[in-house]
């Protein structure tokens, strides 16, 4: 059953504290229950609120406590000071009376702090839900500075009933993002990735993050590669839809590059480049995903010790192999759309320079070396583009900056014809004969080099990266890796890179999995079920935001695994030949060259049986348990260069 929620307001101004943090050795323990303390603020009387609304149930006579029980039968305590019961109600004033009914929020009492402290008597008001073990299911608090009135913690009570609902409204969400992002003339440009919606923001200073991610529905915020990005998880395309529609046409040739914050013009540049190529990269991962599983699915079918289900020359097996490889073939057409709607400049032309790069008679030339001309001895030679990525970035960067001084310089009435003319043109020529080969090649160089230090290093290169690469995804800067596990998969048809990240998910998986099964408190099952199938569909940010980082030793033991996991990936070379990763990227590590050899299918099973058994016991044992407190959304720090 659903959970219902109920806000307790800080009784006081002050500084709310874990009931651990507090001086009174049976309020610190939770013997009188679930609850938080407050220091207030100031040296002299203070007025002190109710933090819910109620009915009095309790007044002591010493007047250092009272009793609000609410319409959903929680008892909450306000004990004021530790140990004023001593002073038998002198430095407190009453301004309620027992059977009587107060609002949330209504002055209740005053209390002397000077007099208090003059006793050497500590100040803290303590908040208790008294019958926590029957009523509440989860606590959390909000641990920061609140003025008295305001949200302290949030209580989900026991055994309320679910509240029947349709659709989610995410067109609600979408309102409360937009003006906590600083309203419409904020932004300047949007885009999303698998989980995040990335802002391009005017000022990220107009931005309430504190309060975004307080947000229901919103995992959390974080700022890096010149965007500031909300953390949605598995609904981000639903909740995209939402804010675009609310939105309406926007300006997307408006500049998206950060304000001139008096950092490093390299580090800016360096920011707005990732971003650029994050952009361009995002709309076309899912498609190159789906492509990678198809295709492991089908060496998969060839495999003599299944009986050769498929014959790699059936006519079955070459139509659904074009299926799949049709992402990967014309690759070059489909980054060079998605970079010019990043860009704001016409995508169909840039998907024209892209079909140019993919044109069947370059195709050919491209594998032969063909030469286009010589100069000096020099021979310009045409190449194999098909699953190029940076030379097509390059291509549609260079064709924003061609078709824009062509709008400035031609006749309006040229403009139709002639300016997609001369863009494809003068642009195609100078991918071809330069950029292109340059670009190209030293993509290729990348690719090869990462793909050998890799599997040269072996167990220690798979303990390391296995170790460390879901702290990427911690400041968003795993997707700056994308482009390069794509490039190697398309330049060597495998990525040893991505074997090792693949089981980075499958730990953080595992860990949630286990906080999920251990746990006694529904709302954290159904978060912890949902998220781990989120990682082993290859989706680590719903797990390690929703769960893992908020109780840092999940996130810890999920790194350990993955250590282990990707210790043994090295350890015996494994790789991968598609895209997709976790669990269910199985297909991806089946060779569809040489089928029958199955080092990395072994390499995937074993690494990932690690990863799980490892992450798993290590979370179970000492990474979580119910009694622990839910930490606030994580403060990242900021990546030098960020804004």
């Amino acid at each position: 059953m659903a959970k219902a929620e109920i806000e307790i307001l800080a009784p006081a101004n002050g500084t709310i504290l874990p009931l651990s943090e507090t001086h009174d050795p049976i309020f610190s323990a939770g013997t009188m229950g679930q609850g938080f303390g407050l220091e207030p603020s100031g040296d002299g009387k203070i007025d002190v609120v109710a933090p819910v609304g109620g009915q009095v149930t309790m007044l002591a006579e010493t007047k250092h406590a009272i009793g609000i029980t609410t319409k959903d039968g929680l008892e909450v305590l306000v004990h004021m000071g530790i140990d004023t019961v001593n002073l038998k109600g002198s430095t407190f004033t009453v301004h309620c009376e027992q059977g009587s009914t107060v609002k949330a929020g209504q002055k209740i009492a005053t209390m002397d702090l000077a007099e208090i402290a003059a006793h050497k008597l500590a100040k803290t008001i303590m908040v208790i839900v008294t019958n926590s073990a029957d009523k509440v299911e989860r606590l959390t608090l909000n641990q920061k500075e609140v003025p008295a009135g305001e949200i302290a913690a949030d209580v989900q009570v026991k055994g309320a009933k679910k509240k029947k609902h349709g659709k989610k409204d995410y067109d609600a969400l979408a309102s409360t993002i937009i003006e906590l992002v600083g309203g419409k003339e904020n932004i300047n440009s949007l885009i999303h990735c698998i989980t995040r919606l990335r802002f391009y923001l005017k000022d990220e200073n107009k931005a309430q993050t504190e309060a975004l991610k307080n947000t229901p529905g919103v995992i959390d915020v974080m700022k890096a590669s010149g965007q500031y990005q909300v953390v949605i998880g598995n609904e981000v395309t639903n909740v995209y839809d939402a804010v675009m529609k609310q939105l309406g046409p926007m300006d997307e040739s408006a500049p998206t590059t950060a304000q001139d914050d008096g950092k490093s013009p390299i580090s800016r540049a360096f920011n707005n480049l990732i971003g650029f190529i994050t952009g361009s990269m995002s709309p076309v991962i899912g498609v190159i995903a789906a492509s990678g599983i198809i295709k492991g699915i089908l060496a998969l079918l060839t495999l003599k010790q299944l009986g050769s289900i498929l014959s790699p020359t059936s006519t079955l097996y070459l139509t659904v192999s074009a299926m799949a490889d049709s992402a990967f073939f014309f690759l070059p057409i489909l980054v060079g759309y998605s970079a010019a709607k990043k860009l704001g400049s016409d995508p169909i032309v840039a998907a024209v320079i892209g079909g140019v790069l993919t044109y069947p008679q370059i195709i050919t030339w491209g594998k032969s070396f063909k030469t286009m001309f010589e100069i000096g001895g020099f021979h310009f030679q045409f190449l194999n583009y098909t699953y190029s990525i940076f030379p097509m970035i390059v291509a549609a960067w260079l064709a924003k900056k061609v078709g824009d001084w062509f709008k400035e310089h031609l006749p309006s009435y040229l403009q139709m014809i002639f300016n997609p003319l001369f863009t494809i043109l003068i642009v195609s020529t100078i991918t071809l004969v330069v950029t292109g080969p340059i670009i190209q090649g030293a993509a290729n160089g990348i690719a090869d080099f990462i793909n050998w230090l890799v599997q040269a290093s072996g167990w220690a290169g798979g303990l390391v990266i296995g170790g460390l690469y879901q702290l990427l995804v911690i400041f968003g800067l795993h997707w700056g890796v994308v482009p390069l596990v794509a490039q190697q998969i398309a330049q060597t048809h495998q990525s040893a890179l991505n074997a090792i990240i693949s089981v980075t998910m499958v730990a953080q998986g595992a860990a949630v999995l286990a906080v999920a099964l251990k746990s006694k408190k529904d709302d954290m099952k159904e978060l912890g079920f949902a998220s781990a199938i989120s990682a082993f569909c290859g989706v680590t940010e719903p797990a390690i935001y929703g769960v893992n980082l908020r109780y840092k030793r999940v996130f810890v033991s999920g790194l350990i695994g993955s250590a282990a996991g990707g210790l043994i990936t090295g350890l015996m070379h494994g790789t991968m030949f598609g895209f997709t990763g976790s669990l269910i990227g199985f297909s991806s590590f089946f060779n569809p060259a040489h089928p029958s050899n199955l080092n990395s299918f072994y390499a995937f099973l074993i690494s990932s049986a690690v990863a799980i058994v490892v992450s798993f016991i290590i979370t179970w044992f000492w990474g979580y348990n119910d009694n622990m407190q839910m930490g606030k959304k994580v403060e990242k720090k900021k990546r030098p260069g960020t804004n």
